[in-house]
């Protein structure tokens, strides 16, 4: 995981309540940082025990701004600060249909979940097999048992759940994936790390009413490259697009 250093593996120590200091510590510091400011995603990330969708091995540095490792290849739970600095900028709501590409652990999904409630839904899509499962395993435990969870390339979305109010696409690529805009309800909102030379920017897009997408780079960050399936054709890069908007880092 070139960028990051890992921390070394050992049997968990800390107490649930250990834990949920750490949790209302690292929420306070998000707020501090400017990272952090609807009370829909505050109170999911004061809600979801993250040290529950962690392999066991790394559950006490659960709150520790750093990846962790997950079963399958390549797969990683990002940073805790990567949930709101992707969430805020979504508008993520209350009754919003959100598609999540890359489960991961499942941590962002019920995340997710918890911020679009019951009158949302929360599809999230996994390539990784062992990861998928990792996953579910976490979800069902945790009581989230309506997420839609697809096994399948992200790259192409979840059609049949479609059109989506929000896009969140946890790894890096070239462009929004196509299928996932013509997935996009017009007027909503998508997320990813897109490459721009030697960088990834995150970058947020909207989709106007007539279907023209607009791009507003937000920050750099670093996030594994989005896989596809052995042997999926290539997606072209869209061309319904405006120039990139320069924003704010945050």
């Amino acid at each position: 995981m070139a960028g990051w250093i890992i921390p070394p593996p050992h049997p968990p120590t800390k107490s649930a309540d250990e834990f949920a200091a750490e949790r209302r510590r690292k929420v306070e510091s998000l707020e501090e940082r400017g990272l952090l400011g609807s009370p829909g995603i505050k109170a999911a990330l004061l809600k979801v025990r993250r040290e529950d969708f962690i392999p066991p091995e790394y559950r006490d540095y659960a709150y520790d701004e750093v990846p962790l490792p997950l079963p399958g290849a390549c797969a990683t739970i990002s940073c805790p600060h990567s949930y709101p600095l992707f969430y805020e900028p979504l508008g993520l709501d209350r009754g919003h249909r959100f598609l999540e590409v890359g489960t991961g652990s499942g941590y962002g999904a019920a995340i997710a979940r918890e911020v679009v409630g019951e009158e949302g839904l929360v599809v999230s899509v996994e390539l990784d097999p062992l990861t998928h499962e990792f996953a579910r395993r976490n979800l069902a435990d945790a009581g989230y048992h309506d997420v839609l969870l697809v096994l399948g390339d992200g790259a192409r979305g979840y059609a049949a759940a479609a059109p989506y109010d929000r896009v969140a696409v946890t790894a890096a690529c070239d462009d929004v994936p196509p299928p996932l805009l013509a997935q996009l309800r017009a007027g909503g909102r998508a997320i990813a790390p897109l490459y721009e030379d030697s960088r990834q920017v995150l970058t947020l897009v909207t989709k106007g009413p007539d279907g023209v997408t607009r791009r507003a780079s937000l920050c750099d960050v670093l996030y594994v490259g989005l896989r596809r399936l052995e042997g999926a054709e290539p997606i072209p890069r869209t061309a319904s697009r405006a120039p990139p908007r320069r924003g704010g880092s945050r």
